[in-house]
């Protein structure tokens, strides 16, 4: 715990009176909660040899909200007093209209700790952290003499929170996060590549700032940015495509997760909408969203609503069997909240979001599931994608991928593109491998222009009937 923690109704309300305050707010309605946090976080990004950017940010608030039936009202503000709680309530109060609803049940407690409350900040000065950078470019310089340039950054933060209930109780949470990331830039005969990776969690700075951790990732950026040298145009048309285990869930997340947060289902604008229960994916085929992994960047010991996070099964032997629920959309659809309601920040309304997304392994080895691709290719990394909630279609691009025939693992390709439907791809995974893994701990989502941390994870795989975008016939 820091010495300077954040205390607002130590420092800044009376919790009776504000308590009062949002009892007047929520009076007829169905649910409401004070959300107050504060935030603070720093970044060091060392670029071209040079400290490029050092920056640090604090902000604090509280978020005021009333609903009933599927209307919200919410009033938020950046001072944290009793007369700006009372103007944000009057502003939710609106949302209530003549009232008539009952308060749902308030959350269940937990004591449950996934993750230290100790500042990630603090594990070191601020020039041990500026000499570490300068550490990573002068070794990931002196692996390759093709290496041209070296970026790096040292990013960490700490969020505090609390949630005022209407009927009395007070929840709270600190999360830490720490991460760095590596990145570099090879040249030969004129051509360049980049390659990067990074990764982190809801620890402390220490362990990721150790050489041992910090050298594996320069090795790894530079691995990448080779392969990219020598890699060749990406092939086009219909075909297999074996994914890497690991980061690769995150098409896993975009073209499959998005579509069961239960509000577009409620709204019935998600292509999953009314098949509870019905076989959506092959057999053999288990995704969770588990926001209780220790340690992890999507986890939270409690959802920005107040709910304990779950290890919450959405599809089981391929067949539906749950969604992702905040307390809004769980009670409209007269289901149980499942700890996924969360929020940007105070300034943000809370909606059902992805914790920690992930595909259980199966029986087949690694080499056997790559084995199986006929014609076709092999993608272990990803960058951007984009996806369509309503019909699930989706487009991403991989940063490292391998053109394979008859089994066999040839040559990189670059510039290919992964488009299809996250449907017709679950029907289609015809491999799972027995090596799950969860990715670094690199993730951010955004949804309805907010942005959370995540993690992604899942086996090898093998789907067949991609498109594969590429430049070469």
């Amino acid at each position: 715990m820091t010495d300077d923690r954040f205390s607002p109704f130590e420092t800044h309300l009376d919790e009776s009176r504000a308590l009062a305050i949002l009892r007047e707010a929520t009076a007829g309605a169905e649910d409401g909660e004070l959300f107050l946090e504060r935030r603070r976080s720093e970044a060091l990004v060392f670029d071209d040899g040079r400290l490029k950017n050092a920056s640090y940010d604090a902000s604090e608030g509280f978020g005021l909200r009333a609903v009933n039936g599927e209307v919200a009202g919410y009033g938020h503000s950046t001072e944290i007093s009793e007369a700006a709680l009372r103007r944000a309530a009057e502003t939710a109060r609106l949302a209530v209209g003549a009232g008539g609803g009952t308060l749902a049940e308030p959350p269940q407690g937990t004591n449950t700790r996934l993750y230290t409350d100790a500042d990630p900040m603090a594990d070191a000065a601020f020039g041990l952290k500026v000499e570490t950078l300068r550490e990573i470019d002068a070794y990931a310089r002196s692996l390759d003499p093709r290496v041209v340039q070296v970026s790096a950054t040292i990013a960490a933060s700490l969020q505090e929170v609390f949630i005022l209930r209407p009927e009395g109780g007070v929840v709270s949470d600190i999360r830490p996060m720490a991460r760095i990331n590596v990145s570099v830039i090879v040249e030969e005969n004129g051509r360049r590549e980049s390659g990067g990776t990074g990764g982190g969690g809801r620890a402390g700075l220490a362990a990721l700032m150790t050489p041992t951790h910090w050298q594996t990732a320069a090795r790894e950026a530079l691995r990448i940015a080779l392969v990219n040298l020598r890699a060749v145009p990406a092939p086009a048309g219909m075909m297999d495509v074996a994914l890497g285990a690991g980061w690769p869930g995150i098409l896993l997340h975009e073209a499959i997760g998005h579509g069961l947060e239960g509000d577009f289902n409620r709204k019935k604008s998600s292509a999953f909408a009314g098949l509870m229960g019905q076989q959506i994916a092959a057999k053999g085929v288990t995704v969770l969203d588990d926001g209780t992994i220790p340690d992890r960047r999507g986890s939270i010991t409690v959802d920005d609503e107040g709910t304990p996070s779950g290890r919450n099964v959405l599809i089981e032997d391929g067949i539906l069997v749950g969604y992702m629920q905040d307390r809004q959309n769980a009670r409209l659809m007269g289901v149980k909240p499942t700890g996924n309601g969360r929020r940007e920040s105070f300034a943000h309304i809370p909606m059902p979001r992805m914790t920690n997304t992930y595909m259980l392994g199966g029986a087949a080895r690694p080499e056997d599931v790559v084995a199986g691709v006929k014609d076709g290719i092999y993608a272990v990394g990803f960058g951007g994608g984009q996806v369509d909630i309503t019909n699930g279609k989706f487009v991403f691009s991989c940063t490292e991928a391998y053109r394979v025939k008859n089994g066999k693992v040839g040559d990189p390709v670059k510039g290919a593109t992964l488009i299809g439907d996250g449907a017709t791809a679950l029907k289609n995974i015809r491999a799972i491998g027995n090596d799950m893994a969860l990715d670094p701990g690199i993730g951010n989502c955004g949804k309805a222009g907010q942005w959370v941390p995540v993690g992604v994870g899942q086996p090898t795989l093998l789907i067949g009937g991609l498109t594969v975008g590429g430049s070469q016939q």
